[in-house]
């Protein structure tokens, strides 16, 4: 529906807009917990408080049409009612300053991870008591059915400069390095059911974990409970999710990452990138609230061998170790690790080609997938190498049968020790008022 100049609602109250607040940043605190590629965190969250930022969204949300194959691209869309004063909204973005570049593979590695972080945040808004009404995704101009038609993604032609101009009728506050995603408006539906301390552990707990796991299998069981429907952003979310337990799988897996886990290191691009995210040690990472040090993929390190590591792995010395097949080494090393896991889960959209909606619900049904593994006692160890190349992401899917577009593959199983947990930036700090 459209809404006329005459029945645009009022402002929430000051009360109102207070408590919303107070639960924005608890919410935005849990899912900065969110796992992403290289611990960039990419993403921001937009509160449109003034009055024109919100009146903007609104009409975004109101003359927007309804969700269905007809519907355009390159704005909101969904299907519900107007607004009203108990409304709020928020809006998730790709922060580009953030974002990971030096591979095509990254642009659809920053949607999972923007999906993921707004998985957590809603759920925890909604422990609050605060209920999601509608979800409104901002497509490409020149993405979406167009853009497949022709063999491009949404999420490609957004990167080459397709752009999500739908940022622009948000107002000049707007922060400039931002690409909005998708708009939610959101209900105030009753007070909190005292879920999100149990969220917020959860969230604690869930963490990379590159050690070696246990041999033994996971019970089907527990399996078939990690691939059940989703609720939230994760709801209705086209993913497939295959267990690898036979041997024939996993070692035909371990084989495809002993001859190509050694790729990142060899590229001159993506590994400079890559280890710009390595710190020097906890304290630097803690301070800068991103990345990981050494010890997030060696565990505990004596001083001495983390200078030394740190030193073998800089992309000078790499560019030189390549000639001597160093590169091949180290796959060889992660192949060794991957093989004896008794799990390897692979995540996939269905669509070959996915637009920014199926892209960002496929990371958010992954941060469900994560957070439920974490509860049963599993950890998971992303190999993501293999799928930040099409080459060999498509000679995985050939020899492992998976359709779609595989978007996550990892170790999965039960840890032999624990591993510290990566660093994260202070929720608020990806919150911004508009």
């Amino acid at each position: 529906m459209t809404s006329s100049p005459a029945s645009t609602p009022r402002p929430p109250s000051a009360d109102r807009r207070a408590s919303f607040e107070h639960a924005l940043r608890e919410a935005a605190g849990i899912a900065a917990l969110s796992p992403s590629s290289h611990n960039c965190q990419p993403w921001g969250v937009a509160w449109p408080t003034g009055r024109d930022a919100r009146r903007a969204v609104e009409r975004l949300v109101d003359e927007a049409p309804a969700d269905g194959p007809e519907a355009p691209t390159g704005i909101f869309v969904g299907s519900g009612t107007g607004g009203g004063a108990t409304d709020e909204y928020v809006i998730l973005a790709l922060d580009r300053e953030r974002e990971l570049t030096s591979l095509p593979a990254h642009a659809v590695e920053m949607l999972v991870s923007c999906g993921a972080y707004l998985q957590v945040l809603l759920r925890s808004l909604t422990l609050q008591g605060w209920s999601t009404d509608r979800i409104h995704f901002v497509e490409p101009l020149t993405g979406g059915r167009a853009g497949r038609a022709e063999g491009r993604t949404g999420v490609a032609d957004a990167r080459a400069g397709g752009g999500y101009d739908a940022g622009r009728p948000l107002g000049d506050t707007w922060p400039v390095s931002w690409s909005p995603l998708c708009a939610v408006r959101l209900r105030r539906t009753g007070e909190a059911d005292g879920g999100l301390a149990e969220l917020r552990r959860t969230a604690l707990a869930r963490r990379t974990n590159r050690a070696p796991y246990r041999p033994d299998a996971v019970e089907p069981a527990v399996l078939d409970g990690l691939s059940a429907p989703s609720a939230g952003v994760a709801k209705g979310a086209d993913v497939t999710v295959r267990h690898l337990v036979a041997d024939s799988d996993r070692a035909a897996f371990a084989g495809l990452v002993a001859r190509h886990g050694g790729r990142d290191f060899s590229h001159r691009q993506a590994w400079r990138e890559t280890y710009s995210f390595v710190r020097r040690d906890e304290a630097e990472a803690h301070a800068l609230g991103d990345g990981f040090p050494l010890s997030q993929l060696f565990g505990p390190l004596s001083t001495p061998r983390r200078h030394a590591l740190r030193l073998a792995l800089a992309p000078t010395t790499m560019r030189a170790l390549r000639h001597a097949g160093y590169h091949r080494v180290l796959a060889r090393q992660l192949a060794r690790v991957v093989g004896p896991s008794p799990v390897v889960v692979a995540m996939g959209l269905t669509d070959a080609s996915p637009g920014v909606e199926a892209t960002v619900r496929g990371g958010a049904r992954l941060a469900e997938y994560w957070l439920r593994a974490t509860e049963a006692g599993l950890a998971l160890h992303p190999v993501s190498v293999v799928l930040q190349h099409d080459d060999v992401r498509k000679e995985l899917q050939d020899q492992l049968g998976l359709p779609g577009r595989t978007f996550f593959v990892s170790r999965l199983g039960h840890p032999l020790t624990d591993f510290p947990r990566s660093p994260r930036r202070i929720g608020a700090r990806a919150v911004r008022t508009i």
